[in-house]
C-alpha cells in the first residue's frame, strides 16, 4: 500500500471534487487527527456516504493505533537503518519497553480495528453515488496520542521528505516548487478497495499471530525499537568507520545481515491454526472483493479524480489509463488465484514433478521454515499429483501487463 501512496504523491495533481455532509464531517476528522470524534459524529447515519465517510474514519483509526504503539515503544530507523525507508514518524524520547506478548498484542488490535472498518466499508459498497475528495498528503495520523495532530504528525510529513513533496494548506495556493493538491475522488468502488486491502493487512498480521515468531525479537526487531528493551550485543557493540571503498556503509551491512538471521531463524511452530486458515479465508474475500470492485468500476460513468480507473476513464496517477485487455486478464487471474488457494491448482516448486497445495498448508503445516521449503525437505508433506503452474497460467496476465505486472497487483489491488 506505501508504494501505492508513493505513486499518488509523485504524481501530483488537480482540482478539488465536491463531498456532501457525510463526507465534510470525514474530512474535517481525517484533516485533524482525531479519526474517534469523526466516528462519534457521523454515528448511524443510514446514506451511502456517511458510511464511506465513517469507514475512511475507522480505517485511519486503525493506522493512528498502531502508529501510537509503534511510538509509545520507540520505533526509531534514523540512527540504524538509512537509504530508502520512507516512513519516519515522530520518535518517543522516553519509550515504554515491548516484549514478544506486547507485540502480539499490538497486531491483534491491527486485526480487530481493521476487521471494524472492512465492515462499515462494505456497507458503503453495496450501493450509492457519491464522491469523497481526499488530499492524501493531509491525512493528519496523531501518532503521540496526545489528542492533537501537530507538525509532523500527517502523510505528508511521514513519508513527504523522502520523496521530496509536502502538504499544501487548506484554501492555499502551492508555492513554487510544490506540487498541487494529491486529491482523490473516492467513490462507492474504492470503498470495496479499501476493504480488500483491509483484508490485505490483516492477512500479513494474521500470518505472524498464526506463529511463535519470537526469534525475531533477537534479530530484527532490536533495530526497529532500539530503546524498548530488546537490544542484543551485537547491535550494541560500536560499529566500525566507514572505509574509503565502501559501498554500503556498515549500519546498512549490519541491516543486511540482520535479515539473514532473521531468515536463519525463521522456523516458526504454529501456535493458532484457526489463524493460519483465516489468512487463506482473508485471501479468497481479497480476491472476491476485487471482482466486485471491477463490477463497480465498469458500472461508472462519471471521470472524478479516479484512484483505480476503468477503461473509459483517466487516473490521477496518469499513465496510459487502464485497457478492457487488462481488466480481463485481471479478472481470469483472480480466479487461477482462487484455484491456488484451493488447492486445485499447485505451486510448482524446482525440485519436483509434483506441485504444493497450498490448501495442505494453510490445514495442515506444523511449522514454517522458508528455507526449507526453498530446499525442497519442509515442502514434502505438501506435494500433490495434479494440475501444477506453468509458463501458461498467466500467460495473459504477462501480455496485458508485460513486466509491470507485480506494480499493477499492488494497484489492482
Amino acid at each position: 500500500m506505501l508504494r501505492l501512496v508513493t505513486a499518488i504523491v509523485a504524481a501530483g495533481l488537480s482540482l478539488p471534487v465536491l463531498a456532501g455532509e457525510g463526507g465534510d464531517i470525514a474530512l474535517r476528522h481525517l484533516y485533524a487527527g482525531t479519526a474517534p470524534a469523526g466516528i462519534a459524529e457521523l454515528g448511524d447515519r443510514p446514506d451511502a456516504e456517511s458510511r464511506f465517510g465513517k469507514g475512511l474514519l475507522q480505517f485511519a483509526q486503525a493506522v493512528q493505533n498502531l502508529g501510537q504503539a509503534l511510538y509509545r515503544h520507540g520505533y526509531d530507523l534514523t540512527d540504524r537503518v538509512r537509504g530508502p525507508m520512507l516512513i519516519r514518524i515522530p520518535i518517543n524520547p522516553a519509550p515504554e519497553p515491548i516484549d514478544y506478548e506486547k507485540l502480539r498484542a499490538v497486531l491483534a488490535s491491527l486485526v480487530s480495528d481493521l476487521d471494524v472498518a472492512q465492515a462499515t466499508l462494505l456497507q458503503a459498497g453495496v450501493a450509492g453515488n457519491y464522491v469523497i475528495p481526499v488530499d492524501v498528503l493531509k491525512v493528519a495520523i496523531d501518532i503521540d496520542g496526545n489528542g492533537v495532530a501537530g507538525e509532523g504528525e500527517n502523510i505528508g510529513a511521514i513519508i513527504g521528505p523522502s520523496l521530496g513533496v509536502t502538504s499544501v494548506p487548506a484554501g492555499s495556493a502551492p508555492a513554487a516548487g510544490e506540487p498541487a493538491a494529491v486529491v482523490l475522488g473516492l467513490d462507492r468502488a474504492d470503498a470495496i478497495w479499501m476493504a480488500g486491502y483491509a483484508n490485505i493487512v490483516a492477512a500479513e498480521a494474521e500470518f505472524l499471530l498464526a506463529h511463535d515468531f519470537s526469534p525475531l525479537l533477537e534479530t530484527l526487531l532490536p533495530r526497529l525499537f532500539p530503546k524498548a528493551g530488546l537490544a542484543t550485543d551485537v547491535l550494541t557493540e560500536p560499529t566500525r568507520p566507514r572505509g574509503r571503498y565502501d559501498y554500503l556503509n556498515p549500519n546498512e551491512l549490519g541491516l543486511i545481515a540482520d535479515l539473514i538471521a532473521a531468515i536463519h531463524t525463521m522456523d516458526w511452530p504454529v501456535v493458532d491454526r484457526a489463524r493460519l486458515k483465516s489468512v487463506q479465508a482473508r485471501l479468497k474475500v481479497v480476491t472476491g472483493l476485487s471482482r466486485r470492485n471491477w463490477q463497480a468500476i465498469l458500472a461508472e460513468t462519471d471521470n472524478d479524480h479516479e484512484l483505480l480507473p476503468g477503461p473509459k476513464q483517466s487516473s490521477v496517477l496518469g499513465g496510459p489509463g487502464i485497457t478492457d485487455e487488462q481488466v480481463k486478464a485481471w479478472l481470469a487471474s483472480l480466479d487461477i488465484v482462487d484455484q491456488m488457494l484451493d488447492g486445485k491448482l499447485l505451486l510448482p516448486h524446482w525440485r519436483f514433478a509434483r506441485g504444493i497445495d497450498l490448501n495442505a498448508y494453510f490445514s495442515e503445516a506444523t511449522h514454517t521454515d522458508p528455507i526449507m521449503l526453498l530446499t525442497g525437505h519442509d515442502a514434502l508433506p505438501f506435494l500433490k499429483d495434479g494440475p501444477v503452474m506453468n509458463d501458461e497460467t498467466f500467460a495473459a496476465a504477462n501480455r496485458a501487463f508485460g513486466w509491470q505486472w507485480l506494480g499493477y497487483a499492488f494497484w489492482f489491488n
